[in-house]
């Protein structure tokens, strides 16, 4: 089993290039609101994310996943 930890870091790793402002990475960072990112942007973050960790996040899950938090609870019960 991955460490939350660990996936949170991944990620956050991951949402740096994007992250035009320096908004500090929490759980509670939302993709649309404090990252200001479009629907686009966020399924282009979603399909490296799921290359990343070798998993497929389905467009039930992404509908529900509006911050960093709920992105990596996702992550780990996919890589259970």
């Amino acid at each position: 089993m991955t460490e939350r930890s660990e996936i949170f870091e991944t990620i956050t790793a991951q949402i740096e290039p994007f992250n035009k402002k320096g908004v500090a990475l929490t759980d509670s960072t939302t993709f649309a609101g404090d990252l200001e990112w479009d629907s686009l942007t966020v399924m282009d973050f979603v399909a490296a994310i799921e290359d990343e960790f070798d998993i497929i996040i389905t467009m039930n899950m992404q509908a529900e996943i509006e911050n960093v938090g709920q992105l990596v609870d996702a992550v780990q019960k996919l890589k259970g």
